[in-house]
């Protein structure tokens, strides 16, 4: 038995025990090193490491080992690790500990890599990448090792992706004016209701909306008065609508609706909600003007085993009937 400098650990610890965790076992020994530079390089190292007996015993931790759990050394050392795991972990610990050590079982945990939770002195729970090993027998004692990396900063930057990602995913999905979603989304959401329509057998009514005479309101008073009255628009649109159905604008002045779970007819009350909604809304220009406009919309059913692009193409014959008739009306 090799002692280990005692201003680095309060135990007693192997070289074997110490060089098998660095696992250079072999060419340490040839080179006939000192002792003391095994425990200075787990005590200087930037990864948190311990060594617990098969009791469970703590014998060593290094000084990124005490500040990841909070604790002094002395509070730890001698100590059951129970304090450091999740709560009923400590003994399903002690029993796989003395499973394997009395039969010798292959161990699915020592040796890999895994995510684990430790315990910190004020009882958070800090979430780790473990990596236990066997370091073997000593005066009949078996010794376990284990090198801990905080992935709390790791966690951190992945949420904050997660987060940018889903963001621009976002942004992606909506269009920017009206703040509804935009025409990738709506053929994304056509997709999914299809899906499950075809699952469940359940009715789908597609609807295209085109704002009537909307050239005249950019060419009379202005795109930026044009984009004012899409954003009413919208708005007049999404209050009639029910919260199951999904509308969007699908490009310029155009709006895509989807009701699901909606036969044709129910569809066709709903679609002249909506334009009746649009039909009472004003916009209030600079100078005083009052200006209102109306919508057509075309309506075709999405049968289950249909193709979703031929009930779109059904709809835009509908809004072009709508348009042939008059205006300002629903055609399904």
């Amino acid at each position: 038995m090799v002692t280990i400098n005692p201003e680095h650990s309060k135990c007693n610890v192997s070289v074997r025990q110490y060089s098998s965790i660095m696992g250079i076992e072999k060419q340490i020994m040839n080179k006939d090193l000192p002792s003391t530079l095994f425990g200075r390089v787990l005590d200087g190292s930037l990864d948190a490491a311990l060594i617990i007996d098969q009791d469970s015993r703590i014998g060593y931790l290094n000084a990124a080992m005490l500040a990841l759990s909070g604790y002094t050394r002395d509070e730890l050392i001698g100590q059951p690790l129970d304090g450091l795991l999740p709560d009923g972990m400590a003994s399903q610990h002690r029993r796989y500990v003395h499973d394997y050590v009395s039969t010798g079982a292959i161990s699915a945990v020592l040796g890999h890599v895994r995510e684990f939770e430790l315990r910190e002195r004020g009882g958070a729970m800090i979430p780790i990448e473990l990596k236990a090993l066997d370091l073997g027998v000593e005066d009949s004692v078996q010794y376990f090792g284990a090198f801990l990396v905080d992935l709390r900063q790791r966690r951190a930057e992945q949420e904050k992706t997660a987060a940018l990602l889903a963001q621009l995913e976002q942004e992606a999905m909506t269009d920017p004016l009206t703040a509804l979603p935009n025409r990738r989304a709506y053929d994304a959401e056509l997709a999914r209701v299809a899906a499950r329509s075809r699952r469940n057998k359940s009715p789908i009514s597609v609807g295209v909306a085109d704002i009537d005479h909307f050239k005249n309101v950019n060419d009379t008073y202005g795109h930026p008065v044009g984009d004012v009255v899409l954003c009413e628009v919208s708005k007049a649109i999404e209050r009639a609508a029910r919260g199951t159905d999904f509308v969007a604008r699908t490009g310029g002045e155009e709006f895509g609706m989807l009701l699901p779970d909606t036969a044709i007819e129910m569809a066709g009350v709903v679609a002249e909600r909506m334009r009746k909604a649009v039909e009472e809304t004003s916009v209030t220009t600079p100078d005083g003007a009052c200006i209102r406009v109306t919508i057509s919309i075309g309506l075709a059913p999405l049968a289950p085993d249909a193709a979703p692009d031929a009930a779109l193409a059904s709809a835009d014959a509908a809004l072009y009937q709508a348009k042939n008739q008059g205006r300002n009306r629903v055609v399904s």
